[in-house]
């Protein structure tokens, strides 16, 4: 056991952050599949619950893996994982299996676990934004040589995601953006590519509209914002109806872990709506303390970059944080109806397979940037090769 922990490096308060949060999913996740466990495993509680403690665990040896491998590697696996994200997005769109409409997942063989191809990509292409970035940084003001490759993989790759899968496209176009502000492209240029990417979407709106004026996830969309705005009956309405309910009854300290009655309301309590569940069960407390973790891995982030010194380890590390909060944000925008209802789960907590490993990756590559901080190696290319 002590050799297994010599292993663990990097920031020490981003490691307990993790910890804190995987036992609130833990707890949450147990809770709230109560119903799921009654109406599909005939009563047995604990079936879940242990499925879910190995996905956690074996989440929380591929971050002791990653955060093993200098950060510095990562510039160069981004350009591999790219392609493999480019051509997954396209099997996914095209062949994937169909949820609510989305096709947004192919089948794991042998594990009996849907393969979210849209997670892989986010990492993929902020590990390759954080690259072209860090090695564009003297002629980055320039559109030809700079802007260019920048901006044309995060189009192509938010192009693949959007048709099925909105909220996640818009969430990654939104961090890559912050990525170029941070690694001072031209506003000008920025601007230039929100409004490209907002054409891109009329366009794919336009299109879905014409060939299926009534089905499809446009028409999705529609429904979630007309319940967002006027309060309009319906799934998503259901939803966060229940989820108000679920948050009003919680008060400053809840009704205890174990005690919510809204689990057997929600139809997703253990995922898109876990916050909500918490609030219930830990109250006001409970959810200002979650804010409040995913908080300080931003803020851990951010401190990385300031002591990071290369550029792309600085760029890494904040595009992988921001994206992280960034999308539990939403989650709990959603659940507190601050937000029309997306399906993104909350990192590290909501019940899930490659999800949980994918943020699990994630945050060891936030790990291994910080691990060279505390034990710097001799001087090195940003494409991970060493000076000679």
């Amino acid at each position: 056991m002590s050799g297994f922990f010599k292993n663990i490096r990097g920031d020490k308060v981003l490691w307990v952050v993790v910890v804190i949060l995987s036992i609130f999913s833990l707890l949450a996740v147990y809770s709230s599949t109560g119903t799921l466990a009654y109406r599909k495993q005939g009563g047995n509680t604990e079936y879940y619950l242990l499925k879910h403690f190995i996905i956690v665990c074996f989440g929380f040896v591929l971050m002791v893996l990653v955060h093993r491998i200098r950060h510095t590697y990562f510039s160069r696996i981004s350009q591999v994982a790219l392609i493999i994200a480019v051509i997954l997005l396209i099997v996914t769109l095209f062949f994937g299996s169909t949820i609510n409409d989305a096709s947004r997942s192919i089948m794991v063989p042998f594990l009996n676990l849907t393969f979210q191809s849209s997670d892989f990509a986010k990492l993929a292409l902020i590990m390759y934004t954080a690259r072209i970035l860090s090695k564009k940084q003297d002629q980055i003001k320039d559109f030809k040589t700079a802007f260019l490759p920048i901006m044309w993989p995060i189009l192509l790759v938010c192009a693949l995601i959007l048709p099925e899968n909105f909220s996640t496209a818009a969430m990654l176009f939104g961090t890559c953006l912050v990525l170029m502000f941070i690694g001072r492209v031209n506003i000008r240029y920025i601007f230039s590519l929100i409004g490209t990417g907002m054409l891109t979407l009329a366009v794919v709106i336009a299109l879905v509209m014409i060939t299926k004026p009534d089905q499809g996830r446009v028409h999705t969309w529609k429904n979630r914002i007309d319940a967002f705005m006027n309060g309009e009956p319906g799934s998503e309405g259901y939803q966060v109806e229940q989820s108000k309910i679920a948050i009003a009854t919680g008060g400053v300290f809840g009704k205890m872990p174990g005690k919510s009655t809204q689990r057997n309301f929600l139809p997703h309590p253990y995922s898109d709506f876990i916050y909500a569940i918490i609030i219930e069960e830990y109250g006001f407390i409970g959810g200002i303390l979650l804010v409040l973790l995913y908080l300080i891995i931003l803020f851990r982030g951010t401190r990385i970059v300031v002591k990071s010194p290369g550029n792309f380890g600085a760029f890494l590390a904040i595009g992988v944080s921001f994206s992280l909060v960034f999308q539990a944000m939403i989650n709990m925008a959603v659940a507190v109806n601050l937000f029309p209802v997306t399906g993104q789960p909350l990192p590290l907590v909501s019940m899930g397979g490659t999800s949980i490993w994918f943020t699990s990756i994630a945050i060891g590559i936030i790990l291994s940037v910080s691990r060279e901080i505390e034990n710097p190696k001799p001087a090195s290319l940003e494409d991970g090769t060493p000076q000679a």
